[in-house]
């Protein structure tokens, strides 16, 4: 019951964006949807209105990389088309997938794709169970050193190998964004997409960029919410407390999969924000990772990665909710 309750506490809201001191009167603030879930972007001090070129960019990415769009470059991958050449968004995202894959030491996998699909969690929303056999069978297509791309062009080991980039793709959308900032002398801003972050410079008066993010462990405290200064930083959280699903036998099944053993199964850490000085794909896919690899080794992973925090909810063996946070201890 406890549990539970955590649980239902957790699905109202994990991130809130404070918008007091945003909408100053020469500041542009940009809104709309993307990846299946809302964006926000505010930009300081520029009389420009940077909506088609930032829509533009969205329908690159989609166009790119969008498991959820039959005719993109991905898609056509997975089905097997090995004609395709792949551009620089698919490029950079495969070769950071890479990294953060070997860092990691496979707990962030793109290649889990299939097992995706098969647990009920990819575009076809098919809910089903697998048998051991079934999960045993569709980790031979688990592996993201099985793949690789050669003149620009996507190599696996076996056909049936699944792409998807949906653990890292907001973190880089963002990222496409900020650089588009960038290119435009844009010194102060915050991007957001579905509650990842990154900022660039203060609001105004030198004010840096503070999010709330809710805090369900001391919520008696500042009326539940921790007050983050994310200034140059980016932020991206992950969580199994809103996409899950039950079967009719009382089972409960998550949308992160583990790489490692192919099941849906939750384990004691229930949320991961992570916070760095990096671009936000890395700590998007960092958040995905963290919450596959459990609370023992995330700790020990923060322990060798000082250029990376973490703010982790799990559950006690006594069933009561706790955090683990490396940001505001620094």
């Amino acid at each position: 019951m406890i549990l539970k309750n955590i649980l239902t506490f957790l699905s109202f809201l994990l991130l809130v964006i404070s918008c007091a001191d945003y909408n100053k009167v020469n500041d542009i603030t940009l809104k709309g949807h993307v990846f299946g879930t809302t964006y926000k972007i505010v930009y300081l001090n520029s009389g420009h209105n940077y909506q088609k070129s930032i829509d533009s960019l969205f329908y690159l990415m989609n166009k790119s990389l969008s498991t959820y769009i039959p005719t993109s470059d991905i898609s056509r991958i997975n089905n097997g088309d090995s004609t395709v050449v792949v551009d620089d968004l698919f490029l950079e995202v495969f070769h950071k997938s890479k990294m953060i894959y070997e860092e990691t030491n496979g707990y962030f996998d793109p290649t889990v794709g299939n097992l995706v699909n098969a647990w009920g969690f990819g575009p076809n929303k098919e809910k089903r169970n697998l048998s051991t056999e079934e999960v045993k069978m569709q980790m031979e297509f688990v592996g993201l050193n099985k793949v690789n791309v050669v003149n620009s062009k996507v190599k696996k080991d076996n056909l049936n190998i699944y792409l998807d980039f949906n653990a890292i793709a907001k973190g880089f959308g963002i990222d496409v964004v900020a650089r588009f900032l960038n290119s435009k002398n844009v010194t102060n801003y915050l991007v957001e997409i579905g509650g990842e972050i990154r900022t660039q410079g203060t609001k105004e008066n030198n004010i840096p960029w503070v999010i709330k993010l809710v805090d369900p462990v001391n919520k008696e405290d500042l009326k539940g919410y921790k007050n983050l200064n994310l200034s140059n930083k980016s932020m991206a959280t992950s969580g199994n407390y809103r996409k899950f699903r039950v079967t009719s036998d009382g089972q409960k099944f998550v949308h992160t999969i583990n790489p490692k053993t192919g099941y849906a199964k939750e384990s004691n850490l229930l949320s991961a924000s992570v916070i760095a000085s990096l671009d936000c794909a890395d700590v998007d896919a960092y958040a995905t990772a963290f919450m596959t690899m459990g609370l023992k080794k995330v700790k020990s992973f923060l322990l060798t990665h000082k250029n990376i925090d973490a703010i982790l909810l799990f559950v006690d063996e006594n069933g009561d909710l706790k955090e683990y946070n490396t940001f505001t201890k620094r």
